[in-house]
C-alpha cells in the first residue's frame, strides 16, 4: 500500500477528500495514506428496514462495530473523506435501534439484540448528526431524524436504563450504579469496574450540553418549539460550573459520585469541555484545561488516561492489561479533540497541527499504514491495542482538517449550533 498518494494522483471518486485545493496540497503524505486507511473501517451492516445500511469496524483484529466508536470516527472517516452518503447510511442504519433514548453499544456478529450498555453513545450521535448537517445541509434527513433524536432526549430527561438520567436539581445528566461501566473507561475484569465513574461525569455532561445545543439549532431549523431546550441547556450551562477545581484549575472528573463526592484525579475527560462546539467553560477555565492536560496527560502519541501515579507500560495477563487500560495507557483518538481545544484556546494552527504530526507518522510502525488503539504511557511509547484503531484515524483527519481549514471551533457555527 503507497503511502504517497497526493492531489496530483487519480483517485477513486468515493475516496477523494472533501477539501478545497489548497488544503490538498497542503496535505502531508500521511494524511492521503490514513484517507486510504479509513476504507478499512466502513462496512456494510444490512437491516431489514436499511438494506444498504452501513457501520463502522472499531478496530482490528478483534472489535466489531460499537455505537460509540461509530459515532466518534463517522466524521473523520466519512465526512472528512467526501463520503456524505455513507455517512447518512450509517447515521439511519443506527436509527432503526434507538431504545429507551440509547443508541446501541454493540450489534452481536451472531445476531440477536444489540447491547444498550453505553452513556455516551447517543450522545456522540447527535454530535454525528451535527458535522453531517454541517458538511451537506441535508435538510430532509434532518427531518426523517428529528422524532428519534426529540424522543432520544426526552428519555433521558425521565430517566432510562442504568439510572441514566437528568438530575432535575442542576438539569446536569447522572449515569451509572454498582457494576457498571458506562462510560468510554470501560474496562471490567469479572466483577471489578476498573473505572466506575458512575455519577455526573465530565465529558458526558460536555456531551449532554452539546445535544441540547444541538436540539435547539434542529428546531429553530426546522419551526418547531425550542423553549424546552433552551431551558434545559441554560439549566446545565450554568450548573456545569459545579466541575470546577478551583484548587487544581482544572475540572473534576466526576461529580457526585457515591461515595466519593466529586472525584479530583486529573483524567482527560475534560478536555471535551474545550474541543466540543458549544463550552460551558470560561475563556480562563478553557485555557486552564488546555494547560494541564498539556502538562500532564500529553505525549507525543496521544494523552494519558490518568495522571499523576499512572501506569506507565499496558502489558502482562489480560488482568494486568485491562488494569492500565485506563489507568494511564495513552489513547490516540484524544489527541485530536486535545489539538482542536489548543487550537480554540491559543488561536495557533501551527502549533495545534505539530501535535498531530507524530500520531499521523506512525503509519510507518506497527499496523504499516495505519494507527493503533493504544501506546504505553510511557516512552517511547510502544504500540499496543489493535494495530488498526477506527477512531485513531479519524479524529487525526478530522481534526488535521478542522484546523487546517482555519476555522476556530468557537467561529464555526453552522444553523445547528446558534
Amino acid at each position: 500500500m503507497s503511502t504517497h498518494y497526493g492531489p496530483g494522483d487519480s483517485w477513486p471518486r468515493h475516496q477523494k477528500p472533501w477539501w478545497n485545493e489548497a488544503l490538498a496540497e497542503a496535505a502531508p503524505s500521511w494524511i492521503w495514506q490514513l484517507i486510504l486507511a479509513a476504507d478499512q473501517f466502513i462496512v456494510k451492516r444490512s437491516l431489514p428496514e436499511e438494506p444498504e445500511g452501513r457501520s463502522i469496524i472499531a478496530g482490528y483484529h478483534w472489535f466489531g462495530d460499537w455505537g460509540r466508536d461509530t459515532m466518534i470516527a463517522l466524521p473523520g472517516l466519512a465526512l472528512t473523506t467526501g463520503r456524505a452518503a455513507v455517512a447518512r447510511q450509517i447515521l439511519l442504519a443506527f436509527s432503526r435501534y434507538v431504545d429507551g433514548g440509547m443508541l446501541p453499544n454493540n450489534f452481536p456478529d451472531a445476531g440477536g439484540k444489540p447491547e444498550y450498555n453505553t452513556v455516551d453513545a447517543a450522545l456522540w450521535y447527535f454530535e454525528a448528526i451535527r458535522q453531517y448537517f454541517a458538511a451537506t445541509q441535508d435538510t430532509v434527513t434532518l427531518q426523517k431524524l428529528f422524532p428519534i433524536l426529540e424522543s432520544m432526549i426526552d428519555a433521558h430527561v425521565r430517566g432510562t436504563r442504568y439510572n441514566i438520567h437528568v438530575d432535575p436539581a442542576d438539569g446536569l445528566l447522572y449515569a451509572g450504579g454498582p457494576g457498571l461501566q458506562l462510560t468510554w473507561m470501560d474496562a471490567k475484569v469479572g466483577d471489578w469496574v476498573v473505572t466506575p465513574r458512575t455519577g455526573k461525569p465530565v465529558e458526558i455532561n460536555a456531551l449532554w450540553i452539546n445535544a441540547l445545543e444541538r436540539m435547539i439549532g434542529i428546531t429553530r431549523l426546522l419551526a418547531k418549539p425550542s423553549d424546552a431546550y433552551e431551558k434545559l441547556a441554560a439549566k446545565a450551562k450554568r450548573s456545569f460550573q459545579k466541575f470546577w477545581n478551583a484548587e487544581r484549575n482544572c475540572c473534576f472528573d466526576v461529580i457526585d459520585s457515591p461515595g466519593i463526592g466529586n472525584d479530583a484525579l486529573l483524567r482527560p475527560n475534560q478536555i471535551f469541555a474545550v474541543s466540543l462546539p458549544a463550552s460551558a467553560l470560561t475563556a480562563e477555565q478553557q485555557k486552564a484545561v488546555v494547560d494541564v492536560c498539556a502538562r500532564h496527560l500529553l505525549t507525543s502519541h496521544g494523552l494519558r488516561s490518568l495522571a499523576p501515579g499512572y501506569t506507565g507500560h499496558y502489558g502482562g495477563s489480560p488482568r494486568d492489561r485491562d488494569a492500565a487500560y485506563h489507568q494511564g495507557t495513552v489513547w490516540g483518538w484524544l489527541l485530536g479533540h486535545f489539538a482542536v481545544a489548543h487550537y480554540r484556546v491559543y488561536h495557533d494552527r501551527e502549533a495545534a497541527l505539530r501535535f498531530l504530526e507524530p500520531l499521523g507518522r506512525q503509519i510507518y510502525a506497527s499496523g504499516l499504514g495505519t494507527l493503533s488503539e493504544i501506546f504505553d504511557g510511557d516512552a517511547p511509547f510502544t504500540p499496543r491495542g489493535c494495530i488498526a484503531q477506527a477512531w485513531t484515524v479519524a479524529e487525526v483527519l478530522r481534526a488535521w482538517t478542522e484546523i487546517k481549514n482555519g476555522e476556530k471551533p468557537a467561529e464555526a457555527r453552522s444553523v445547528l449550533s446558534s
